[in-house]
């Protein structure tokens, strides 16, 4: 099946992934749109696992200001060159996550980031509520483990749902980005403020 030059500037226009690159899954996938960008997000997703370990010391601090100033973020989102950090697509990254975090207000950047006394605080919490439900003994632990890791999916940045995009954490929109520029990128700190608090 020929493949031909639209089919591509459409496939790169939607992923952001370099020419041949497109015109090799567009031909892998037989020409169907959708399976090729899948395999460019899968392979995408790949290398950016393999960049994870390389130094991101470049990038921006970036504030975000909700509400008619009543919730402010600063975010500090880390790359590896001065370059990509001045990219729109990066820039624009930088601002969906400074307003996730605004909108989601997370605790900690990821799960190991958060407290082991508010983890226990937590876990005692649970075991309390599975005191009084009635529940046979044995299947509490496991319930408590559900429960902790939805606390987590809750708390840790990185596990949430993305409000713009629910069916995508924030972790899955960082790897997608990566993936894009080729570089690895971290989300380093944040702070988040509410008028009042």
């Amino acid at each position: 099946m020929a493949i031909t030059a639209k089919e591509v500037k459409e496939l790169r226009e939607r992923t952001g992934v370099g020419m041949m690159e497109c015109k090799g899954a567009l031909e892998e996938s037989g020409g169907d749109m959708e399976k090729a960008i899948d395999l460019l997000r899968a392979r995408g997703a790949a290398k950016a696992a393999k960049r994870s370990a390389r130094e991101a010391s470049e990038g921006v601090v970036s504030s975000y200001v909700h509400m008619g100033g009543k919730i402010g973020v600063l975010v500090e989102v880390n790359c590896e060159t001065d370059f990509v950090a001045r990219n729109d697509a990066f820039q624009q990254l930088v601002r969906d996550i400074g307003m996730h975090i605004a909108a989601a207000n997370p605790s900690a950047v990821r799960r190991e980031d958060i407290s082991p006394e508010l983890i226990e605080r937590e876990r005692g919490v649970y075991r309390e509520q599975m005191k009084e439900s009635g529940k046979p003994e044995q299947i509490w632990d496991k319930i408590v483990d559900g429960k902790l890791e939805k606390f987590y999916a809750e708390s840790a940045l990185l596990e949430q749902p993305f409000v713009k995009n629910p069916d995508q954490t924030i972790a899955q929109l960082i790897t997608d980005v990566s993936a894009k520029m080729g570089e690895n990128i971290v989300v380093r700190r944040f702070t988040r403020y509410a008028l009042g608090e």
